[in-house]
Order: C-alpha cells, then structure tokens, then sequence
C-alpha cells in the first residue's frame, strides 16, 4: 500500500510540472522554404506569436498570417492568358503596373477577395514590416489608429500604438458597438508597421495556421528591398536587402513545447498506463488465487503484463518531458529507452505465441534447433521495431524520401510477416495433432487462439491500406493541414489500441484457473 502511494504521488508529480513556453521555430532570412505552419487547438488564451531578433533584424519585410482555409486567397493570376505563369503573391511596383494590387498595397502580400468580402471576415493578418537593428524607436510601433484586439492575458503580450495620432482603444471600442459591428479579432494595420515587439495573432477556433505564405515554391516572410533609411533618396543610392533572424511561438491551449499533431500522445499514454494497471490488477489476483496451478506460460504472460506497464509509464514521461523541454540530448536518450521497451514488447510478445502455436510444454516438450530459430526472428524482429520507433519520431513525413521511409518500414513488414504466417501455420498443426488425440477442451483453446490472430491479421491488413493511402499524399501542398489532427492516431494510437485488445483477449484464454493442469 505504502508503494503504490508513493507510485501516485510521483505520477501527480510529474504531472503537474508547470510549462511556460509554447511550440517554438526559429526562422531566418537563409531558409530555404520560409514558410511556418502549424496545428493549433483553438481557446479563450491561444495565439501566435512573431518575434524577431532586434540585434540581427533590418529592413522591410511582408507578412501575413492565415488559417489554412483561406489559403485560396492569397495571390493574383499574373498573366489572365497563361495558366502555366504562377501567382503573384507580393504587391510590388511591377504588379501595381500590372492591376494587381492597388499602390496602398505595395510591400503586402495580395489578397483577392470575393465581390463583396472584406478582410475581416476571413482569418488573414497581411503588413509590411519595418525592422531596425537594435530594436529600433520605441516611439515606432504598430501604425493601427482604427484601434487593437485585446491580447490574452499572460506573457508574450504585444504593445500596440499609432506612430501618428491615435485614438484611445476604449473609445473606439464604444464608437464600433454604437454602430452595431463588433472589432475584427486581429485587424490588419495600415502603411508600414515599425517592429519593436512580438507580433501576437490570436487564435480561436481549431485550425491549421501558418505564417506567411504556405506554397513550398515560395517565400513565408518575403524581404522587400528598400533604400537605406539612415540615407536620402539619390541616384547614386544603391537598394539593399533586410535580413531577420527571429522564432514563430504557437501557443496552443495546453503550455508545453509540443507541437500540436503530437500533444494528444501525452493523454493517451497516461490513459493506456491506467488500463494496463487495471486489468494487470485483475490478472494478479486471479494468479495469487491460483498460485498453485500456475503454468509456464502464465508467468511468462505475468512477466510481460508487468513489462507493459513500465512501457506505458515510460510513453508518458517520455511526450511529458518532450513538451517540458523540447528536443535535446536527454530527449533523445529518452526516445531510445523508449524505442527499446516497445520493440523489446513486441518482439517478446510475438515470440511467446510463436512458441506457444508449435506446442511447446502442451504438444511436445521441447522445440529443438527451432527454437534457435524462433530466438533469431525475434532478435531481428527487436532491432527493426527500434529503427522504427525511432524513425516515425525523428524523420520529417512531408520532406523525408520514399526510399528512406521504406528503409524503415519494409524490414520491420517483413518480420512482422514472418511471424504472422509461422504462427498461423503452427497453430494449423498444432491443432490438426490435437484433433487426431481428440484433446477438445485444449483444441478449443487453439481455436479460440487461432480465430484471434485470423482477426488481428484483418486489422493490420486494413490499417495498411488506409494508411498507404493516407501517406501517398504526404507530399500534397495540403496534407499537414488535412492530417494533422490524425497524424498521432495512424503512427502510434491505432496499432496501440489493436495490441491491447489482441493481448488481453489471448490472456484471458490462458487466464489462471482452477482447470490449469487439467
């Protein structure tokens, strides 16, 4: 009793591990692809923050801020008679000449409204942004006289004011319900906007958001080449372009450093932990009951049901730990525990009904050189399930080659296959001597066995098709914002859920019970 509150209090304890920051990525001027999107679930305090680096940060930059939906806006057709000519995404002088954008809109990305559409009933946050080394003119900040959303409260807050002659934000508040509209959750400024401190979009409805322009061809934060500011307009004046260095903060409504598409591990491992636990309970007190009629295979059971307990409990810390403090050294010594415990489970789980479908201790007393056999399987079986774990966590699917995928995937199939079939034939065996020595109680326990495997078979099978279809589009512009609430389910919580289920439903076959000799 003494040991299982001490378990409750450490597992209260860890969960209770305050976290303060939220999903952070860096960006910088040198990306390649500058785009930084992300699933967010939705909430009364949720938001995006911008923040750039103000030792590092110059000149002029576009942005905009967007929830993937409204994705179809952005950008204008460049040439009405050439569809093989991309969108122009950025208003410069050039699209001003060609009727793009109006000249009020120069610097800013182009949105193309429907007839009748304003900004304000879409999720886009569009300015062009003015940095300045060492952060700039604290009398610089957000050009907005048509007043400012109220930020969430908490850090990471983001001090508005007009550089010119502002109206006080209540007053406007009082003018816009006078006149029957409600304020524009996050309005977007006009002219050019002076950076001083972060850039705060709030976020209240679940979605996937991005800022800047999401299309893999093209920039997110878009550099606009401007003259010196220090220098007057000359001939002789030579433009130059911004660089900026600076961290994207998506502040979900859960504090932690995980990204959205993964945060639901964290539950659902802590979930999993209660259920194992709960069933184990059960399992251990029909073993207590009938110590003295144990076999060979329920302490084996017994061994590997006290294994998945620590697995779980190691799943959760591991995604607790991840959210406190991101990804470094400790993490990804953590991550290979955790790769370790759950191939060493399923290697140890299919080896056992390996054995158990040749007949050992029930149809013959010994497997011989088969054994050997059995035991290599299992082994490579092990270091393909750790190559895995470990791959599905590191590996990026939207940017990761096919090729290197299937690295990982093919060689843990074929394994897995090979112990699918073996079982299914040995069990056919197995059976087929327990029927000729017309033993029905055990060959109904084998048919019992061999009807729950067939099933297990089918689901795989299934959970295979799906998601190959699933990931062929992996490489889709859409794909993360359509699969991002799923993601966590295909990787890890279907194949979870259908391990549970087939494990307990053979444990109950070979439950402890009073008929164990017999």
């Amino acid at each position: 009793m003494q040991y299982f509150s001490n378990t409750v209090g450490v597992l209260w304890l860890l969960w209770g591990i305050s976290f303060v920051a939220g999903y952070e990525v860096p960006f910088a001027d040198s990306d390649y692809s500058r785009q930084t999107c992300s699933g967010m679930w939705g909430g009364p305090s949720t938001f995006i923050n911008v923040t750039f680096d103000a030792s590092t940060s110059q000149g002029q930059v576009a942005m905009v801020i967007y929830e993937w939906k409204d994705m179809r806006y952005l950008g204008n057709v460049s040439s009405p008679t050439d569809d093989s000519m991309p969108l122009t995404y950025v208003c410069t002088s050039d699209a001003v000449k060609g009727g793009l954008c109006a000249s009020s809109e120069l610097g800013k990305f182009i949105i193309d409204l429907s007839p009748g559409q304003t900004i304000e009933q879409t999720s886009f946050w569009s300015a062009r942004v003015a940095l300045r080394s060492g952060g700039g003119d604290s009398a610089g900040l957000w050009n907005n006289p048509l007043g400012n959303p109220t930020p969430p409260p908490g850090n990471n807050t983001t001090p508005w004011r007009s550089r010119g002659a502002s109206i006080p934000v209540e007053v406007h508040k009082v003018a816009r319900q006078a006149s029957g509209s409600s304020p524009a959750l996050n309005p977007s400024p006009n002219g050019v906007l002076a950076y001083a401190d972060p850039i705060q979009y709030q976020v209240r409805s679940t979605g996937y958001y991005c800022v800047g322009y999401a299309h893999p061809s093209n920039l997110a934060i878009v550099p606009v080449t401007v003259l010196s500011p220090t220098a007057r307009q000359a001939p002789t004046d030579v433009p130059y372009h911004p660089t900026y260095n600076g961290v994207v903060l998506f502040q979900n409504t859960f504090q932690g450093k995980l990204p959205a598409t993964d945060y639901p591990k964290v539950n659902f491992y802590l979930f999993m932990f209660f259920a194992y636990t709960a069933i184990g309970a059960i399992w251990a007190w029909l073993c207590y009951k009938h110590v003295n009629e144990l076999l060979p295979i329920q302490y084996y059971l017994s061994s590997l049901v006290g294994f998945l307990v620590i697995e779980m409990v190691a799943n959760w810390v591991y995604y607790r730990y991840l959210n406190a403090h991101g990804k470094n050294t400790a993490a990804t010594v953590f991550l290979f525990v955790v790769a370790i415990l759950d191939a060493g489970r399923n290697a140890l789980s299919f080896f056992m009904l390996l054995v158990v479908a040749l007949g050992l201790s029930v149809v013959r007393e010994s497997l011989g050189r088969t054994m050997l056999k059995c035991q290599i399987l299992a082994g490579a079986h092990f270091i393909f399930g750790v190559l895995y774990a470990v791959g599905i966590v590191e590996l990026e699917l939207e940017s990761t080659s096919a090729l290197i995928l299937l690295m990982f995937v093919i060689p843990l199939a074929f394994t897995l296959s090979g112990f699918l079939m073996w079982i299914l034939y040995s069990l056919n065996a197995t059976m087929t001597q327990l029927m000729v020595r017309k033993q029905r109680y055990k060959l109904g326990m084998f048919k019992r066995l061999y009807y729950i495997l067939l099933a297990t078979v089918v689901v795989i099978a299934i959970f295979f098709v799906v998601s190959s279809f699933s990931f062929s589009d992996r490489l889709a512009e859409d794909y993360a914002a359509k699969s991002w609430k799923i993601r966590w389910w295909l990787l890890d919580g279907y194949l979870a859920i259908l391990y549970f289920v087939s494990f307990w439903s053979i444990a109950y076959l070979w439950r402890p019970s009073e008929n164990n000799r017999r």
